[in-house]
């Protein structure tokens, strides 16, 4: 039990390297559905292996057994390899629920503060001005979806760069982008190798707005003209917003416009072992957390007398 719980726990270290291949070798949106449900599926299995790591640890303490009920405490075949790592899945556990409620925390308040701030002013259609001397655009959910862009930045851009940004900011309302960012920040609390993860995750949710945008607007280039010169207006500019409120100067600038400006690769099955890996990997994890999750209630109802040993 204790050997397949482990497996949740090692597996999403393989994961960085295999969502970047993923988001090479596959198409922005598709890549971007198969990152953020490999992510969950990834950290809820890590969550629920930790978890059962704490109660076989808990389980063991004659006080703790008592209290659950059961006739004696739970047994396992190594008290050494057992103890210990429930005692850092405690650990683990409580950093990551500390560290996620901080983090929800600062998060909902900076969406508050957007928010608020933008239903402040007045909008044109789903567009609202903000007056800053920091250039900065992103699309912040919410009802109604806003694009809320500050002066410095539509000074920074000529007509058609602002029709383009404008164009990527809605893709990203219209795909709902930010709840894929959510689900990635989530993820990132549960195991820390899927941090890198939600790195790719909102490349592709930026890779999959340029695409949308390009096609809306019909020009690969002016896209990529934007979203470059958007960046170098924005560098090292402060911004408010929340981490899920997607932005066209977010992620590795130049490897989007060089996308936009290379012709659009064909990906063919043969090109997608990466995904398919990924899928693999996350299969296997949930397999064996199940497993051991099984094995873990087994031992319990035989320790409380429901079932012979």
């Amino acid at each position: 039990m204790t050997v397949l719980l482990l497996v949740p726990l090692l597996l999403p270290f393989l994961a960085p390297t295999l969502a970047r291949r993923t988001l090479d070798r596959l198409a922005p949106a598709t890549a971007l559905w198969v990152l953020t449900a490999s992510a969950l599926a990834l950290a809820g299995a890590c969550v629920a292996a930790l978890g059962a790591l704490v109660l076989t640890g808990l389980l063991k303490l004659p006080a703790l057994a008592t209290l659950g009920e059961l006739i004696h405490p739970l047994h396992t075949p190594s008290d050494y390899l057992v103890l210990p790592a429930a005692v850092a899945a405690t650990g683990v556990l409580t950093l990551s629920a500390l560290t996620l409620a901080r983090s929800a925390f600062r998060q909902t308040r900076a969406f508050r503060t957007a928010r608020t701030q933008a239903d402040r002013r007045p909008a044109a259609g789903d567009l609202c001005v903000v007056d800053s001397p920091h250039p900065d655009a992103y699309a912040l959910p919410g009802r109604p979806h806003r694009i809320v862009v500050t002066t410095a930045m539509l000074r920074s851009l000529g007509p058609a760069e602002r029709e383009a940004l404008f164009a990527h900011e809605r893709a990203h309302n219209r795909a709902g982008h930010h709840y894929f960012l959510a689900a990635a920040e989530l993820a990132a609390h549960c195991h820390p190798a899927l941090r890198a993860v939600r790195d790719s995750i909102r490349l592709a949710a930026e890779r999959a707005a340029d695409e949308a945008a390009a096609t809306a607007v019909g020009d690969r280039r002016l896209i990529a003209t934007a979203i470059a010169r958007a960046a170098l207006a924005g560098h090292d500019s402060p911004s408010t917003r929340p981490d899920f409120a997607p932005a066209a100067t977010t992620g590795p600038v130049p490897q989007r416009v060089a996308a936009l400006l290379a012709p659009f690769p064909a990906r063919s099955r043969a090109r997608r072992p990466a995904a398919l890996l990924l899928v693999a990997c996350t299969v296997l994890s949930i397999a064996a957390g199940a497993t051991g999750v099984v094995d873990f209630h087994h031992e319990v109802e035989v320790a409380q007398g429901e079932e012979g040993p």
